[in-house]
């Protein structure tokens, strides 16, 4: 772990750095289950004066990612989002988000944003559902920026101490992270 550790704080200072956030990002924020702290955290962590430019990049392209969600839940729902959904098994989650989106509309977008929930089912649910463009894009550009900017003002802050800090504990902050991911999972198959 010690060694792909290093690897990935080497290449976090390198020029393509920036660019693998920003398509992890947009991805995520669309159809791919990796968050994009995993990269955004060691990048701020290796280049502590750019981290707020790099959460308003990370926002940014995840925004973007979000509108590409809402866009596949609008107009590609039958032949692009029920095969997505029906591959991580999401179908019956998706269904009940729909039916939060009668209650709570714009808030779920916010929740989704902040928290570490699955965003890519709430974009596409706003296509679907068809909440106003505008109004999804203000929100989400909200949630996602209050999120990333929060990560990266307590890394700024407290990035040396951190870094000393995962770097001395590295074998159980992996495992940690490990059973959070599986628990993530399985929280989404609750949902």
């Amino acid at each position: 772990m010690k060694w792909l550790y290093d690897k990935t704080m080497h290449l976090m200072a390198g020029k393509k750095a920036i660019s693998a956030l920003c398509a992890l990002s947009f991805a995520e924020s669309s159809f791919f289950p990796i968050p994009p702290d995993i990269l955004m955290i060691p990048l701020i962590l290796k280049q502590r004066e750019k981290a707020f430019h790099i959460a308003f990049l990370c926002t940014l392209f995840s925004v973007l990612g979000g509108a590409f969600g809402y866009i596949i839940g609008m107009f590609l729902y039958d032949t692009v989002a029920v095969p997505v959904l029906n591959y991580f098994d999401a179908m019956d989650s998706f269904e009940r988000i729909k039916q939060m989106y009668l209650q709570y509309g714009g808030w779920i977008v916010l929740g989704a944003g902040i928290t570490p929930l699955p965003y890519k089912l709430i974009t596409i649910a706003s296509g679907v559902m068809g909440m106003n463009f505008l109004s999804f894009m203000l929100v989400s550009f909200i949630g996602r920026g209050i999120r990333f900017f929060l990560v990266a003002a307590l890394l700024w802050k407290w990035g040396k101490p951190m870094k000393n800090y995962i770097e001395q504990n590295l074998a159980w902050l992996s495992i940690l992270f490990f059973i959070l991911l599986i628990g993530a999972f399985f929280l989404i198959k609750l949902f």
